[in-house]
């Protein structure tokens, strides 16, 4: 969405947020780091809340910057499947974009009274059930730039119902499984799920004045490229 006036921690969030998410993918390229695990919990609820401030910010936004949001998850989610499916090995799911898309909906089918809005986000959870096992980050993972659009304008508090979200959106079981065995990182891995929320709205309300560069349309190829680059070094280094 194109905006008026930048918002330097909304930049900054985002950025950070594709850091994390590159930090978590360099376990699949040979190294043995499994805790990069941990930093890697931060990269989907950062952009899912990059999505609900964008989102909050309504005022500001033109009458078809939704469909034009709309549009460009819906090309990427597609151009971005194959450089997944070469990087990733054997994927359970789609790659993250569809997941942010179906979250799109239900956010703005809640922000949005009208039947259309309503309708696409009874048909994005609808979606999100049927094929949970198919959708990363789950049903949960499509709530919760809905959750993070309720808590944005509210106490910091809330944001702990957000965290618990969160976590369920990253196979809690399997974590709690391992913290019982003692395991650190998943221990650190469940600390974060549910601290993230809460510290990317501290960022957001803390760091306006950050200077970070601007994030526009050209960031959604990012999300491919860094798969194809990450892909060729695996091959550089095997």
């Amino acid at each position: 969405m194109h905006l008026k006036q930048r918002d330097g921690a909304l930049d900054l969030l985002k950025w950070l947020a594709l850091l994390c998410m590159v930090l978590d993918h360099l376990r699949y390229v040979g190294f043995s780091i499994d805790l990069l695990y941990v930093p890697g919990r931060l990269a989907f609820p950062w952009f899912c809340l990059a999505m609900a401030a964008n989102l909050a910010r309504k005022p500001a936004v033109v009458n078809g910057g939704q469909w034009r949001y709309l549009g460009w998850l819906l090309l990427f989610s597609a151009v971005s499947e194959i450089p997944y499916r070469m990087f990733i090995p054997n994927p359970d799911t789609f790659n993250v974009l569809p997941t942010l898309t179906l979250g799109l909906l239900v956010a703005r089918g809640w922000q949005q009274p009208t039947l259309q809005s309503r309708l696409l986000a009874v048909g994005a959870l609808l979606l999100a059930a049927l094929f949970s096992q198919r959708v990363m980050f789950g049903f949960f993972g499509v709530l919760l730039p809905l959750v993070l659009l309720w808590v944005i304008h509210r106490p910091w508090y809330f944001a702990l119902m957000a965290g618990l979200i969160c976590l369920a959106c990253n196979q809690w079981q399997v974590l709690y499984f391992s913290v019982r065995l003692g395991n650190g990182v998943a221990m650190a891995a469940v600390a974060t799920c549910l601290i993230a929320p809460w510290l990317g709205l501290f960022l957001l309300r803390h760091a306006k004045n950050a200077k970070a560069p601007p994030m526009r349309r050209w960031a959604y190829a990012l999300y491919p490229v860094h798969f194809l680059l990450l892909l060729a070094l695996r091959q550089a280094i095997a």
